[in-house]
């Protein structure tokens, strides 16, 4: 339970410490797009080289793989459904909302909380495999094809062209595919070529959550810039129903019980992570809708999680 506790004060505290530094006027709106500029073009795929290019192959494509894949899947599915039929988002809205809605906090997050509370930190990465390799590409090549359009790149032949070959020259997408690529073959970078990597990447979780405090402070206050029906939809999907089709898929599809069973659970009832936000400021799309559905969906996940283990102990 310490771990789970822990996990949320760390990000408390760097997400405070982004607050305070745009209350006293040292980062403003423009410091906000660098550092979310940053993360996404080199510090996120530097993390993502090293991260699943050090990862055991074995956890990465385990059963556990199949229960992440289901859970993402149906709750992506149906806040596509209720986003456009029911809420009736923009295109680019429903994208930034299905992140917000099956996109879990894998990285600063999961990780210690998978080590703490699972006992077990190689847990996560299935569900980095899946949002990194399926859910991310998909969104981001649609929200590069929106973007297109929005330019006046309108021609079919363009267009096609733009899905084929952006989810190779997104930066994010390069580094998930050179880390999967070094985890299945087993090469090792030459520490020359690591050392560096792995100290840019660790600039990428403190830059999204200085990002987002900042959003914090100089946005308006989370629940007062997104209808809060909407905000509870994606909160139900991401919180309840996630958790509820991986308990599902893993215990009575896979038959997976106890210790693999729980941090199937848990880390399907992670937040939503920060990425997402720094996707919505690339796009500038979404923002507060980012903002206010991670803020929603942390505060929670505390209750939730504790729940979980609660229940499973």
């Amino acid at each position: 339970m310490s771990g789970v506790l822990t996990g949320f004060a760390v990000l408390a505290i760097i997400i405070g410490a982004g607050w305070l530094l745009a209350h006293l006027r040292v980062l403003d709106e423009s410091s906000q797009q660098v550092l979310a500029r940053l993360a996404f073009f080199i510090a996120s795929p530097a993390l993502m080289i090293t991260v699943l290019g050090d990862a055991d192959v074995h956890k990465l494509f385990s059963t556990n793989l199949i229960a992440s894949i289901s859970g993402v899947a149906v709750t992506a599915l149906l806040h596509i459904l209720l986003a456009r039929l029911v809420f009736r988002r923009t295109a680019s809205d429903t994208v930034i909302g299905t992140f917000c809605s099956s996109y879990v906090n894998a990285g600063n997050l999961g990780l210690p909380i998978a080590a703490y509370v699972i006992g077990d930190a190689a847990a996560i990465a299935p569900m980095l495999i899946t949002q990194l390799m399926l859910l991310q590409p998909a969104g981001l090549t649609v929200l590069d094809v929106i973007e297109a359009r929005r330019r006046g790149q309108t021609g079919r032949a363009r267009l096609i062209r733009t899905m084929i070959t952006r989810p190779f020259t997104n930066p994010m997408l390069i580094g998930s595919g050179i880390g999967v690529l070094l985890a299945v073959t087993g090469w090792r970078l030459p520490e020359v070529v690591h050392a560096p990597l792995e100290l840019i990447g660790g600039m990428a979780v403190p830059g999204m959550l200085i990002a987002y405090g900042v959003a914090l402070r100089l946005g308006p206050l989370p629940g007062r810039g997104e209808p809060a029906p909407y905000l509870a939809t994606i909160a139900t999907l991401k919180l309840i129903i996630q958790p509820v089709v991986a308990w599902f898929v893993g215990a009575q599809l896979l038959g997976l019980t106890g210790p693999a069973l729980l941090g199937v659970m848990i880390i399907a009832a992670l937040p939503t992570a920060q990425n997402v936000f720094t996707f919505a400021l690339r796009y500038r799309t979404g923002q507060t809708l980012a903002r206010d559905a991670i803020f929603v969906n942390t505060v929670g996940s505390v209750a939730v999680i504790i729940g979980i283990v609660a229940l499973m102990s």
